[in-house]
């Protein structure tokens, strides 16, 4: 159970757009900036860096869901671990490829690319972070330095997320805990205490 239920999506009318934009691209508003809205400054600020890490730049909005599952998974993140899910097969992420992230490092289905971002995503998400200078090298193969920002600025982005929603025991939405009810199960998914 949730400690600070989530407010009415209609409480602060300048957010309406936001709002009406998560609605319409995921079928729902997050229980998670509805609980932020309590300070509308932090919700706001919220919503514009999600928008400019996740779907804005060069790194494809299908590898950034992607790299998100592994740093929600990699914390133990239920709730990012069901959103990613569903975003990653909104943003044209196969079955296939969200069934299997947690292999990445073996599975033919990710491209070497895929697998250097990957790797960093799972080792800048475990405590002690163990990202390390080799990973960057990897990376610096395959993606250009503003692609290494966008890289690292989005398992950063669900470093505050796994934090916020665990912490605050966000409930789970119905629609993200079916998606990953289907595309997670092979790593034992559950909806944990959300």
């Amino acid at each position: 159970m949730a400690h600070l239920d989530p407010l009415p999506h209609d409480l602060n009318s300048d957010l309406k757009d936001k709002f009406d934009h998560y609605k319409n691209t995921r079928g729902f508003i997050p229980n998670s900036i509805l609980t932020m809205q309590r300070r509308p400054e932090i919700a706001r600020a919220f919503m514009g860096l999600n928008q400019a890490i996740l779907y804005e730049g060069t790194v494809s909005e299908e590898l950034k869901m992607l790299i998100s599952l592994i740093a929600s998974q990699a914390a133990g993140c239920r709730y990012c671990q069901a959103h990613m899910a569903n975003l990653a097969s909104i943003y044209q992420a196969s079955k296939e490829k969200i069934m299997a992230v947690w292999e990445w490092e073996t599975s033919a289905l990710f491209s070497d690319a895929e697998k250097a971002a990957l790797t960093l995503a799972y080792h800048a998400s475990v405590l002690p972070n163990e990202a390390s200078e080799k990973d960057f090298e990897i990376l610096a193969l395959y993606f250009s330095d503003s692609e290494v920002v966008e890289i690292v600025a989005s398992v950063a982005l669900f470093g505050y997320l796994n934090r916020w929603n665990d912490t605050m025991a966000t409930d789970l939405e119905a629609l993200p805990k079916e998606k990953a009810s289907h595309l997670l199960n092979q790593v034992g998914w559950t909806a944990g205490k959300h």
